[in-house]
């Protein structure tokens, strides 16, 4: 059987659409043999993953997306094959956590300033257990009818910039990384177009990166084409990273980003998955 991988998507632990339960079994459906669900600053989705995961056959890998800080930018690094009761992991999702309430808290007051009240309030029925993102805001807006898309959200609230926007310091990335790797983990940077920096720019991060022990790029998501591709494999070639595949899926409304529908790795990249070897036997405990 061919392997089929997808290392990058969200449940509702953090701001996907569907359950773990129904996410792995969605995966199952679309061909995905091995699958990282990567919740944001969250591990809460992992021990129900994995009982769905047992009962498809799909392997699953324990990992997480960190939100993390470097020269004032908000990035986002993947942890795949971590331990998730890894005590100082542990104790930096609860400071997340926090944060993210906090960053939730002058969201929602930005926006009753804007005569948009309750906010607050729905997000964290929306979120329940998991954490409160900005896609969360979106969807109060959007079912409120002050937008008409997610997009037009971000575009004229919750963006950079914007009336309702809120900017935070996240952990250090280094910090992130080392969270990662001393728990087990192999640490990828994910989707690293999105953060629209310069080649220059790039360049500084990425050296950065692999200097605090980062061993791992997207090299392909749900979103890139075959140039973006390109790009991403050279800068894996030049810092001697391993390559990732992930969607990044959030929802089955978006047509555009499906479970295991990818692109193939450039056969010059080295994958990820041969970084990660068998999971401790506490881990698979741990998440049933």
């Amino acid at each position: 059987m061919t392997e089929r991988y997808d290392l990058h998507c969200h449940s509702t632990a953090s701001d996907g659409a569907l359950s773990p339960t129904e996410l792995v079994r969605r995966a199952h459906e679309h061909g995905v043999t091995s699958l990282a669900l990567t919740d944001h600053d969250t591990v809460a989705g992992l021990g129900e993953a994995q009982i769905a995961a047992s009962a498809t056959g799909i392997k699953l890998i324990p990992a997480i997306e960190l939100s993390t800080s470097w020269q004032n930018k908000c990035l986002h690094v993947v942890g795949l094959g971590i331990d998730p009761d890894y005590p100082p992991l542990t104790d930096a999702i609860r400071s997340l956590q926090n944060m993210r309430i906090e960053r939730a808290e002058k969201i929602a007051e930005k926006l009753e300033k804007k005569r948009i009240p309750g906010a607050l309030e729905a997000v964290k029925k929306a979120a329940g257990e998991g954490m409160i993102t900005r896609t969360h805001f979106a969807d109060f807006l959007l079912s409120q009818f002050h937008v008409s898309t997610q997009q037009e959200a971000f575009d004229r609230y919750l963006g950079a910039g914007k009336a309702a926007y809120v900017s935070t310091t996240w952990s250090d990335m280094a910090q992130a990384v080392n969270w990662i790797t001393q728990s087990g983990g192999i640490a990828v940077l994910a989707h690293p177009l999105r953060y629209k920096l310069t080649a220059s720019w790039m360049k500084r991060l990425l050296a950065a990166f692999k200097e605090a022990g980062g061993q791992g790029i997207e090299v392909v998501t749900g979103r890139y084409n075959s140039d973006e591709i390109r790009t991403v494999a050279g800068y894996a070639t030049r810092f001697e990273l391993a390559g990732s595949v992930g969607s990044d899926f959030h929802s089955p409304a978006n047509q555009w980003v499906e479970l295991g529908r990818l692109a193939p790795l450039p056969e010059n990249i080295k994958p990820v998955w041969e970084l990660l070897g068998p999971q401790p036997q506490s881990v698979n405990e741990a998440l049933v």
